[in-house]
């Protein structure tokens, strides 16, 4: 008897036809090719992590510049004009700054 890669009532029972025989080929292929695919990407993301981090001997950073070595202003400090606002600003100063902890017994 001889197989044809046609599916269904052509093939005997038991036999596997042409198609699912190509997939059994090729789905370890394919899964080999995506975990290389993907081992390789995580250790060129753990490259750039680990490059990201300063080591002895490494060149000191400027202390007012930011990764790019420039200086970065927030653009909520700037007003209409791009200059730096003189307003108020308003911060947040929490509870265990430099003060003692609220008892019951306070009042508000």
């Amino acid at each position: 008897m001889e197989l044809t890669g046609a599916p269904g009532p052509t093939a005997p029972l038991g036999m596997p036809t042409t198609s699912s025989l190509l997939i059994a080929k090729l789905l370890p292929v394919l899964y080999g090719a995506c975990f290389l695919a993907l081992l390789w990407q995580a250790f060129r993301i753990m490259g750039r992590g680990y490059g990201a981090v300063p080591r002895p001997g490494d060149p000191q950073r400027s202390p007012g510049g930011d990764r790019t070595g420039r200086v970065t202003i927030h653009p909520e400090l700037l007003d209409a004009d791009g200059q730096l606002t003189r307003d108020d600003l308003l911060t947040v100063r929490f509870s265990d700054d430099n003060e003692r902890p609220a008892l019951p017994n306070d009042p508000v």
